[in-house]
Order: structure tokens, then sequence, then C-alpha cells
């Protein structure tokens, strides 16, 4: 460990016994990290001896293990609680650093957050070998309220690719000062929560086009299976920060986010209704809401849709090619 080291990198992880040794040990290669925290979080599998085995014994892996899930808002917490590092970096723990993440990412002081490219790798050719990244350009730039909740507004049919699945580094003297810290009553969207209410503090979140960090993006991931309860708090945490008085243009992209969130909550509830009592006992509750009715019924159509041009899309075997989330350019390796 270098005198340069200053990360904390946190794992919060459950059932991730295939992944968890590749996240570990990329993580522990970055001459910038001090510690490592893997959370395991209620695993039902060998989460905690996986992590373990892929030490270095450098004396920087720490393992906390809950007696059951929390979720990764509680997880995280609790890492941040142990951690003494002055800047936090997540990872996921089905992804991975590429090598020398840090390097040259957290240097300077303009910044309170700092995020780099994501390569997105698809999982069936995700262990093979670590993906060959072009050296982009840094092209750096500051991220805005107004910007930053817009890149939050998925679009139907697009790639994963919304600036919610950036994973920014963060100074902890921030997240202190402003009493910052995950909304644990969320399972789905508390990055997002924590960033907007951070901007919304003043944050200098800063962005550089180079790629250090690899998601490995899988078919059944739990990203895309959200439940109606989460769908509504995460709404809930929109409406939390409109309760505040704000600039109007905070307020408004603020308000479409919330409106796009409910939207999608409107659309499960009704399913779940149909589900349960019946195609007319949901019809007959949805006309009684009569403003869900747009999202509904937009939602069935578009979810529909969706389902032909998957149908008719070719089945392959074969491993999506790599993609970046931020389109970026080629530079001069020096």
């Amino acid at each position: 460990m270098t005198s340069s080291a200053m990360v904390c990198v946190i794992i919060a992880a459950k059932n991730a016994e295939a992944t968890i040794g590749r996240a570990v040990a990329s993580a522990l290669r970055e001459n910038r990290v001090c510690e490592v925290v893997v959370v395991d979080d209620g695993s039902q599998d060998a989460t905690a001896q996986a992590s373990l085995e892929a030490d270095d014994a450098t004396g920087r892996l720490h393992i906390l293990r809950l007696d059951r899930n929390h979720g990764p808002a509680y997880a995280r917490n609790r890492a941040i609680e142990h951690s003494k590092a002055p800047l936090i970096a997540i990872l996921d723990a089905d992804d991975f650093f590429l090598e020398g993440r840090f390097d040259a990412l957290i240097d300077g002081d303009d910044w309170d957050f700092i995020a780099d490219n994501i390569v997105f790798i698809d999982s069936r050719g995700a262990h093979s070998t670590e993906p060959q990244v072009p050296h982009f350009e840094p092209a750096p730039r500051f991220l805005d309220l107004e910007g930053f909740v817009e890149g939050n507004i998925s679009k139907r049919g697009a790639s994963r690719g919304e600036i919610g699945f950036l994973k920014p580094i963060m100074r902890r003297a921030f997240l202190d000062e402003n009493g910052l810290r995950y909304d644990e009553r969320l399972r789905l969207g508390e990055d997002y929560d924590l960033y907007a209410r951070a901007l919304l503090k003043g944050a200098r979140y800063k962005i550089v086009h180079g790629c250090g960090y690899g998601a490995v993006v899988r078919a059944d991931s739990l990203s895309g299976k959200h439940r109606t309860e989460d769908l509504k708090r995460l709404y809930e945490a929109d409406l939390a920060m409109l309760s505040h008085p704000l600039p109007a243009v905070a307020r408004n992209v603020l308000s479409r986010h919330e409106h796009h969130v409910r939207g999608r909550y409107e659309l499960r509830h009704f399913l779940d209704i149909k589900a349960s009592r019946g195609l007319v006992r949901a019809g007959i509750q949805a006309l009684l809401r009569p403003t869900a009715l747009p999202a509904i019924v937009g939602g069935i159509f578009g979810d529909k849709l969706e389902a032909l041009r998957a149908r008719r899309k070719p089945a392959s075997d074969e491993p999506a090619p790599q993609r970046y989330l931020l389109p970026a350019r080629i530079g001069v390796q020096r």
C-alpha cells in the first residue's frame, strides 16, 4: 500500500459467490485503495468465503456479515460507518475495476464526486479475458442537477445507459458536512437519490470520459425486476426533495422524474391487481383512478411492442459486443 492510498471501496453483496472474487481482486490491485469493505447482505451462499479467497494479505480487506438481507442502501451505510478513508468508491459485486482506474481519476481538488466511463460486457463473455478498452480523451465536464436527473429518465427500448449507472468516487467530507447517506428505505434508485440530494446541496460532480469501470450485463439482472413497493418509494423520494424550496429548473426536472417513476408504478400496480384479482377488477380499479390511465395504457402498449420486437430478433448464443455508457473520442496514449 502506498502513501497515496486514500480510497475505500465498498461492495454490497448478496449471493454473489460466483463473481465477488473478481470484484475484490480488482479493487485490491489498485495502489490508491487503502480499504475494501465487503458487506455480505444476508447471503445464503459462500459469498463471504469467496471474498476471503481473493484477499491479498495486505490487511486491507474487511468483511461485514449481516444476519439478514437489508438491501444495498443499508449495507453501504454500514460500510461507510466502518471505513475511515477520505474517498469512497462503490463497486457492484458482479462488476470490476479496470487496472489503474484511480491513478489519474482522483487527482485534483475541484470535485466532490467524480466518475469515469463504463464499459458494459455481456455476462456470457465477461470472464474470459480482461476487456480491451481504448484510451479515451478525458474531456472533463461537470454534471448539474438538471443533466443528472434528465439522464435518469429512461427511454423505452433504449440500451442500459442512464447517467445513474455512473459509479462516482465521493468525498467523505462532503457527505459528512451535508449529513448525506443512502436512504435505507430504498431498494431501487438509492444511488440516484443520494446523488440528486448531493447536487441540491451544491456538489461538484465531475465526469471524465476515460474508462475505468467494467459492468457485467445479465439478462436476469435484478435491476430489471422492480417491485411495486420499490417504485412507490422511489417516486416518494422525489416528492421529499420537491417538498423543499427549490429553483424552478430543479423543481421542473425533479417533477418530470417523479412523473416518470409514478407512471411505472401505476402500470406495475395495475398488473399486480390483474394477477391476483383478475382483469375486470384491475380495470375497475384503474377507472376509479383516471389520472393513472395514461401510464397504464401506454405501458401495456409499450410492453407488447417490445415483446413483439424481441420475438422478431434472431436468437444468438454469442456474447453481445462491449459498449460504453458515455460517447467518447479515442485519444493519443502518452
